[in-house]
């Protein structure tokens, strides 16, 4: 009766993490960091012979033409440095440059891991109100929601309002991409905080978003008897004096405001909650100081591109961190080309739009000269009705002009970076940028992100007056921003800006951080174990090597056959999530996921699997090397290995088949011709490492 109902196949659940490991991915020319040897460049995946055995192998170059492999295994020892900067030096291998680096970022990463571990600490002994939706209301408001969740959303709102009734102060980042449906979880954590007796501040960078926020939010609240007041230049003296009034006495719910926000007579008699729209439009000062307005607010940001030290922040575990990577449906990447400034293809990209009845945004961000453009505009394109807006004009001015586009009186806007965030116009779905290479890549995303708001195909033009004057960082951007065109990019995006521009430090004001000492990829996994060293009660050992992976070799061909898997990149994306998976399950589902795209797996990939089973397993003894052939187990035990040495020397001492061969290494002898005999084997010597000699000496009575 209702019409058919678009009903979306449930697919595996992608966490933030699986979506950030997809970011590891390497390609030739990139820099990578080797935990003990520095930075080289990836040259590719070759296979080598290691004994009889055909081997993938990644190789590096260092400084002098050395070259160094590594097998496919061990890949959780290299991370991505960053940007392949052709200028940057690489490290010599065995050289003491390197060593003296890390050795200097060892010590401030303690530093850093221990203010960590207090703000936490000092985070989780200050109490936020328990806001929690009501059922029924709750479930009322959420089906006034127009479209079907994508998974991604249904998370992010869940874990929103998990963090909402905690009881804690919450700080959570939601990065989704322009029109991924960011808006619809703050209006959720709204109904949330409101439910719970608490007041709402939304905080947007520009006048023309805070008014769309504005009606979004009177329109899904109408039902109920929620006050929604709004502080912007386009409300008057009075009707915001009026506001801050019904602020400050308790009678408004939700205000939805700019900048005027932050100004010092903003009161408000019961804040709960801050919701940060597009954060990297603000500076942190601005942030803290609503922050400060309360201690306990809870804060939920919002941002398509996070900015580099956000980022970085939320990485590190500073913030908690959701991401919408899923696409609404229907939706369509936005072709992007980068073209000289002319008047042919200013021409020719307008008419193109015009023609299929849609609408231009045509974006010359200079006020003074804006008028001459409009002149040349008329000149290519008289057929054109064209209107300009920009921030210097009169309120009603823009609020007329803005209604006229949007009401598709007019078909060409020509305007300046005032549509950046809040236009939301599904028949514009071209637009044209004047000298992009003066923006920034978070910024040239989110206006890209003012075309392709439906289901019709959009077009961006990034239009530069000489390829060749281009200064390096504005040719990364532009390539980096062509590049990612497809759907969910933002994330990209702002890893590639992480890159480009760097960290800044993670705590402090210092923009200028010592991430680039080693990369962001080692820095974040050196924090993540002092953190975590922390967290256990232990000191962190940062003198220790933090590991050169565990040398596996089963003497049968352990890789991805070329016939299996035949594209490179691929196959070095796969080895890479092998390498990082941590436990036996996400072994699992990547061997299911192998099967369900490539078809059964072949010898050579079982044994792959294989030797990470056994890695997870050398991990938890701390065996620095284990060699299986058809007739012995070598296992070589590092400094920190768990096992017992009473148990050890039972076990030589009661047993035909081990014997101590060196200081660290035992051998256990036994007739293993088929790859399943050798895992089996291996398996039961770990199943003798978890008992006492008491326990042993039963166990032989008993047999």
């Amino acid at each position: 009766m209702l019409g058919d109902r678009l009903v979306r196949r449930k697919k595996r659940r992608k966490d933030a993490d699986a979506f950030l490991a997809e970011l590891s991915a390497l390609t030739p020319g990139d820099l990578i960091v080797h935990m003990e040897h520095g930075i080289g460049r990836y040259e590719g995946l070759q296979s080598i012979p290691v004994g009889s055995s055909p081997h993938d192998c990644v190789m590096l170059t260092y400084a002098g033409g050395d070259k160094l492999y590594i097998p496919v295994e061990n890949l959780d020892v290299l991370s991505r440095y960053g940007n392949a900067d052709e200028a940057m030096p690489l490290d010599r291998l065995g050289g003491e440059a390197w060593q003296k680096r890390r050795a200097r970022l060892k010590e401030r990463i303690g530093q850093i891991a221990a203010e960590l571990m207090k703000t936490a600490a000092e985070r989780a002994l200050r109490t936020a109100p328990v806001m929690e939706a009501d059922g029924s209301g709750y479930d009322q408001f959420a089906d006034r929601f127009g479209w079907d969740e994508t998974e991604d959303q249904e998370r992010a709102i869940e874990q929103v309002l998990a963090d909402l009734a905690e009881g804690k102060p919450m700080d959570r980042l939601v990065c989704g991409d322009v029109g991924f449906g960011k808006t619809e979880v703050a209006l959720r954590a709204a109904f949330a905080a409101v439910a719970g007796g608490k007041q709402v501040a939304v905080l947007c960078p520009t006048t023309l978003l805070c008014e769309q926020h504005a009606e979004n939010f009177r329109n899904r609240f109408a039902e109920w008897p929620v006050r929604v007041v709004e502080l912007s230049r386009f409300r008057t003296a009075k009707e915001s004096q009026a506001a801050l009034d019904e602020l400050a006495d308790g009678r408004a719910d939700i205000v939805i405001g700019t900048h005027r926000l932050i100004q010092n007579d903003v009161k408000f008699a019961r804040l709960g909650l801050l919701i940060i729209d597009e954060e990297h439009r603000f500076g942190v000062k601005q942030k803290e100081q609503l922050k400060a307005l309360r201690a306990e607010v809870d804060v939920l940001t919002l941002t398509a591109t996070p900015i580099p030290r956000t980022l970085a922040m939320s990485l590190e575990g500073l913030r908690d961190f959701s991401v919408i990577a899923t696409a609404p449906q229907k939706r369509l990447a936005i072709k992007t080309f980068v073209h000289t400034l002319s008047d042919g293809i200013i021409r020719e990209a307008i008419l193109r739009e015009l023609n299929r009845g849609g609408q231009v945004y045509f974006l010359h961000n200079e006020v003074d000269t804006i008028e001459n453009m409009r002149e040349r505009l008329v000149k290519l394109v008289p057929e054109a009705r064209i209107v300009i807006g920009h921030g210097q004009m009169n309120e009603r001015e823009l609020e007329s002009v803005m209604r006229e586009f949007t009401q598709q009186r007019a078909n060409v806007l020509l305007c300046t970076t005032i549509i950046e965030t809040g236009i939301d116009n599904p028949h514009a779905n071209t637009i044209l940028i004047n000298r992009a290479d003066k923006f920034g890549l978070a910024q040239l995303h989110q206006l890209r992100g003012r075309v392709g708001r439906s289901h019709h195909q959009a077009y961006a033009y990034l239009m530069v007056q000489d390829m060749k004057g281009l200064t390096k960082a504005a040719k990364q951007r532009l390539e980096a921003i062509q590049m990612m065109e497809e759907l969910g990019a933002g994330f990209y995006l702002a890893m590639h800006d992480l890159e480009i521009r760097g960290a800044g430090e993670v705590l402090g004001d210092s923009q200028s951080g010592e991430i680039q000492e080693v990369g962001f990829a080692l820095f974040s996994e050196m924090l993540n174990r002092a953190v975590k060293a922390m967290k256990a009660g232990e000191t962190p050992d940062l003198e220790q090597p933090l590991g050169i992976g565990t040398e596996i070799n089963l003497r049968v061909p352990a890789l991805l056959p070329d016939a299996y898997c035949p594209d490179v990149h691929e196959r070095l994306n796969l080895y890479k999530r092998l390498s990082n998976a941590d436990n036996a399950d996400e072994l699992t589902l990547l061997q299911e996921e192998l099967i369900d795209r490539f078809g059964a797996l072949p010898p050579q990939a079982e044994s792959l699997i294989a030797t990470h089973q056994i890695r997870l397993q050398a991990d938890r003894w701390g065996m620095t090397k284990v060699d299986i052939n058809q007739d012995q187990i070598l296992v070589q035990f590092g400094p920190k290995t768990p096992a017992d040495p009473m148990t050890l020397l039972w076990l030589i001492q009661n047993r035909r088949d081990m014997k101590l061969a060196g200081q660290d290494r035992i051998i256990l002898s036994r007739h293993m011709p088929t790859l399943s005999q050798r895992i089996q084997s291996f398996r039961e010597l770990c199943g003798l490492l978890e008992k006492s000699p008491a326990d042993l000496a039963k166990a032989m009575k008993n047999k």
